[in-house]
Order: C-alpha cells, then structure tokens, then sequence
C-alpha cells in the first residue's frame, strides 16, 4: 500500500457538524461521505462509526491491503485477510496508563511458517502502523469563518 504525500492542491478531508445529532460528523473524503458519532453510552446517537473506530479501520484496512500486495508480489498462496482490531487502555509500570491497540490478523491459504513470518513482519510495515507509531506533529489553525464547506 503506497501512503500518497499531502500535496498543497490536495482536497482535504473535511468533517463538521450535520445538526442531526448531539455529536454527529459528516465525513467528507474525496467523493465519499460517512457518518460519525459517539455511542450512546457518551451521550451520541450511536448513528456512526466513533472516530477511535475509524483510527482502527485505517490500521485495519491498511494491513490487510498492504499483505494482499505483497502476497500478490511475492506469489504466495494467501486467499484471505482478516484484521481484528480492539483499543483500550493499560497501566503502565509507573501507574499511569497508555493507549494499547491489538491487531490480531487471520492469514487463509496454504501458507509456510516462513511466508505467514514474513506476512506479519510485513504487516507491521504498513504505512498507518508507521504512522501510529512515529513522532507526528499536528499543526492547528483557524479557518475563515465559513471556509471549509461541507456540501460538494
């Protein structure tokens, strides 16, 4: 799976505020829209995906393509992918705690102990697992008022 860079002249991603809930988002991505919510339990209408699930369908998604890619180049005889993914909270050893994500990933096919090794090492190379993983600098700043229009 190739990560594309941010170019300047990209289309962002834009999420705002639909009015039909407490806290639900339209998610523009490109000529896609999805809906985002917190479940009921957080006061949302549960109407979407929360946006840590959508955190774990990028890692989910980008590790079972990123495997089908390199099973088709590799010629391995993988005939599917399945990625399971939960998010919770850990203690650390100094009683604070840390986000802990588990991937656990399920290969079909007849696979060796040596491709289904390199498989997961494989895995573990995809671009969002990279990501998660690497030091991110996130820059903030206000828009114009009425500059990100969510129709379109």
């Amino acid at each position: 799976m190739s990560s594309k860079p941010a170019a300047a002249d990209a289309a962002p991603i834009v999420v705002g505020e639909n009015g039909q809930g407490r806290y639900q988002q339209t998610v523009r991505i490109g000529k896609h829209h999805l809906l985002a919510d917190e479940p009921e339990s957080l006061g949302g209408d549960d109407a979407g995906p929360a946006p840590t699930d959508f955190l774990l369908a990028a890692l989910g998604a980008c590790t079972s393509i990123t495997l089908r890619m390199y099973a088709e180049r590799k010629q391995m005889p993988l005939t599917g992918v399945q990625v399971a993914l939960t998010l919770d909270k850990i203690e650390k050893a100094d009683g604070g705690k840390i986000d802990h994500i588990r991937r656990k990933i399920s290969l079909d096919g007849e696979l060796t102990s040596a491709q289904r090794a390199s498989l997961l090492t494989i895995a573990n190379k995809c671009p969002v697992h990279r990501l998660l993983q690497s030091d991110i600098q996130i820059d903030s700043e206000l828009a114009d008022p009425g500059g990100l229009p969510l129709a379109g």
